[in-house]
């Protein structure tokens, strides 16, 4: 059984001001071709495919063009799953006769966890949902956390597992010791957006979405497959790729990367602006990539971006290094003054970041209230 395992796609996504649409397309179509090439018993898409639950009308036409091409123009079944920026509501329209021709696609969780049954090899499809919602879902009020969640969700599909079969998990989640770039959205607040390593102990192979390096988690068996593109620059150093995953009767595999070339790729210069700016160092650069520009130069500058863009036209970020030095003094500092600062304040600041909104009274009151629970819970230990 051979499967193509990737994630992430996050059509629609817009970076500082610029939609990838474009940028995506051309990697897609790479990946189109790895997919006749390879020609893959399956195609598994472990969540977000797009960036946001209402995205934009061309990343729709997008994904409708893509899918259509690999499920039916290469006749390869397609498992996928919707992540914490996709609309689980959006992705679960038509995912009833989807499956007539292979396209199987879980948008919502739901009490049915029994599994897509292909060559041999059970995928279990489990979309991402707040805890909240699985509470409900399973009507189990233990469910507080991701970890709890996931634990209950893996505790129901064990019940039904054939041992004698290889089975393989397609999830969206942050498994805790991964790491972290800017371009992905934070689950919860502290550490309860994670879910332990060892509840996929039950899973040969662990497909999994969120996190956009390939190199996130170290693990024998799970495996995030990264992003499609770059999507912010602390991702600029990273490789993007899709794996392939040829797995045997007894659940063992093998498992090899495709790295996936951008036409533009996104990268970080540094210098000063007469450096950028002399042609015998520009005319060995890419110059139309997308670019964060750091400058060594003390003192006003006249303009620089728009002098950088004559030759870098995708100058995306423009900053001078004394600024950022001083941004992370500053930064260290007010991280001494929020040790001083009540668990309220913290929230609040956590809210209005979360949501671009200030929270009202109410629901102030709500959070006090919590506060001072757990507080008395942590105090009668």
């Amino acid at each position: 059984m051979k499967f193509i395992h990737t994630a992430d796609w996050h059509l629609g996504k817009l970076v500082h001001g610029v939609y990838m649409t474009e940028e995506q397309r051309h990697v897609l179509y790479q990946f189109l071709d790895l997919v006749e090439r390879e020609k893959p018993d399956a195609v598994v898409i472990a969540g977000d495919l797009y960036d946001r639950s209402v995205p934009p009308t061309e990343a729709v036409e997008l994904l409708d063009e893509i899918l259509f091409k690999i499920n039916v123009e290469l006749n390869t079944p397609i498992i996928a799953i919707s992540g914490n920026h996709d609309s689980a509501e959006r992705l679960s329209f038509g995912s009833s006769w989807y499956k007539h021709s292979k396209f199987y696609l879980k948008g919502k969780l739901t009490k049915d966890f029994r599994p897509v049954h292909l060559n041999g090899v059970n995928f279990h499809l489990i979309p991402y949902a707040d805890p909240g919602i699985v509470r409900q879902i399973l009507e189990d009020d233990s469910i507080h956390s991701h970890h709890d969640a996931m634990k209950a969700i893996v505790s129901e599909i064990e019940k039904e597992m054939n041992p004698n079969e290889p089975h393989v998990f397609v999830g969206h989640a942050f498994v805790l010791g991964g790491s972290t770039t800017d371009s992905e959205r934070v689950l919860s607040v502290g550490g309860s957006g994670c879910v332990g390593a060892e509840l996929f102990a039950p899973f040969h192979y662990t497909a999994m979405g969120h996190l956009h390096s390939p190199d996130a988690l170290k693990h024998d068996t799970i495996r995030y497959s990264g992003s499609l593109l770059k999507y912010s620059f602390s991702e600029a150093k990273q490789r993007k790729s899709v794996s392939i995953v040829e797995m045997s009767e007894d659940g063992s595999f093998t498992l090899r990367e495709e790295i996936l070339t951008p036409k533009q790729d996104m990268r970080e210069m540094e210098g000063f602006i007469e450096e950028l700016l002399d042609p015998q160092f520009y005319q060995n650069q890419q110059v139309n990539d997308y670019l964060k520009i750091t400058l060594h130069d003390k003192g006003a500058l006249i303009d620089p971006i728009n002098k950088l863009r004559q030759v870098y036209p995708n100058v995306l970020h423009l900053e001078k290094k004394l600024d950022v030095t001083d941004a992370k003094k500053k930064q260290q500092f007010d991280g001494l003054k929020d040790k001083k600062r009540s668990e309220l304040e913290l929230f609040t600041d956590f809210y209005s970041n979360m949501t671009t909104e200030t929270i009202s009274n109410e629901k102030k009151e709500i959070i006090v209230s919590v506060i001072e629970k757990a507080r008395q819970e942590m105090e009668g230990k």
